[in-house]
């Protein structure tokens, strides 16, 4: 329900405001519609109605937005005439300006008897590019949920400098119990970066039921904040100055050799 889930994004939006926030991080899929068809697979960003709401908003408060994740529209036709969109993280400044945009590369094709069928690639076009941007004096590296499972895409967000790393998410039950705040943790250590995870939590009209545990986590690995399951906000604070402190106490980004 696209609709009830803008107003709740935005009700959200403005308590934590109100609380001091200055970047507000919504999960993947807050402006996904279920199946693109003919007359409704996602809009153009910028220009389209989702886009363009959040940009008022963010303006409107005076804070950054990650809104997690867009239908996006692509002109490639999946199968059975079905159209395919891109699953897109917009990030919008203070100001209403979009800063960037990424386009979720890892596609989550999956068949687990009795647990998950979801194939991704049907609907999906893949991006090919990994974005990094650069906002209150720092630089964040941009992904969505299925990303945080290739390590190689966080290692050239390091590279390039990252402080943070977005994970906007809708992760199934089955896999986040296993192993969402495990490789959470992992891609803070192994970066030395700030970890920010805002993730769907429930069970969905159509019988999907994904994990939820909203996190951040800090370049040490420890996890600062989280929200198990439902709508509600958390809110934490970044410190350039604790990534500093860990990468050097341990190098290890400087003694990678391959």
């Amino acid at each position: 329900d696209i609709d009830a889930n803008l107003k709740q994004a935005a009700d959200l939006c403005r308590a934590a405001r109100a609380d001091g926030a200055r970047f507000l991080a919504l999960p993947e899929n807050v402006g996904f519609l279920r199946i693109a068809t003919k007359e409704n697979f996602g809009e153009e960003i910028p220009g389209g109605k989702i886009t363009t709401f959040f940009q008022a908003l963010a303006k409107e408060i005076d804070a950054a937005i990650l809104v997690g994740s867009i239908q996006e529209s692509a002109s490639q036709v999946g199968p059975g005439d079905g159209y395919k969109v891109h699953n897109t993280s917009v990030l919008i400044g203070p100001d209403g300006a979009i800063v960037q945009k990424y386009k979720k590369i890892h596609l989550f094709d999956i068949d687990i008897p009795g647990t998950v069928s979801l194939k991704e690639s049907d609907f999906i076009v893949p991006g090919g590019e990994a974005v990094t941007a650069d906002l209150f004096g720092t630089t964040w590296g941009m992904s969505i949920c299925y990303d945080l499972r290739f390590p190689e895409l966080y290692r050239a967000y390091a590279a390039l400098g990252a402080d943070l790393l977005l994970v906007p998410s809708a992760f199934t039950h089955t896999t986040g119990q296993a192993h969402w705040e495990l490789l959470l943790r992992a891609r803070a250590v192994e970066n030395l970066s700030y970890v920010l995870a805002a993730a769907q939590g429930g069970v969905h009209d159509n019988g999907r039921r994904t994990w939820g545990h909203s996190m951040l986590v800090d370049p040490w690995g420890e996890v600062l904040h989280s929200l198990p399951q439902g709508a509600g906000l958390i809110v934490g604070e970044l410190d350039a100055r604790r990534v500093q402190s860990c990468r050097r106490q341990l190098p290890a980004l400087e003694h990678r050799v391959l």
